[in-house]
């Protein structure tokens, strides 16, 4: 059995569940917890790239008004909820 696509792993996490973390580290965490499976660290990141490349993901990390630290939130565009529901469909899931 093949590793999963990471691109598609994230994608399905996002479209699926809500990712806000205080920092990447914890994203990576939580999106390792959600997807049930271990992601290796450099693929998060490739994935994560590719993602923002290709516009399906909003830049992750944000400073809210009003707030004093940045955080970090995995948020599909409008072309990643179209792309993940595809996933979704095809996967049957």
């Amino acid at each position: 059995m093949s590793a999963p696509d990471p691109v598609a792993l994230l994608l399905l996490t996002a479209f699926r569940r809500t990712v806000s973390e205080p920092n990447v580290e914890a994203g990576f965490a939580r999106v390792q917890e959600l997807a049930g499976q271990p992601i290796a660290v450099d693929d998060f990141h490739a994935a994560l790239a590719a993602c923002l490349r290709d516009g399906l993901i909003r830049e992750p990390v944000r400073l809210p008004e009003g707030a004093l630290q940045c955080h970090w939130r995995l948020e599909l565009t409008p072309a990643g909820v179209a792309v993940a529901r595809a996933l979704s469909q095809s996967s049957g899931a």
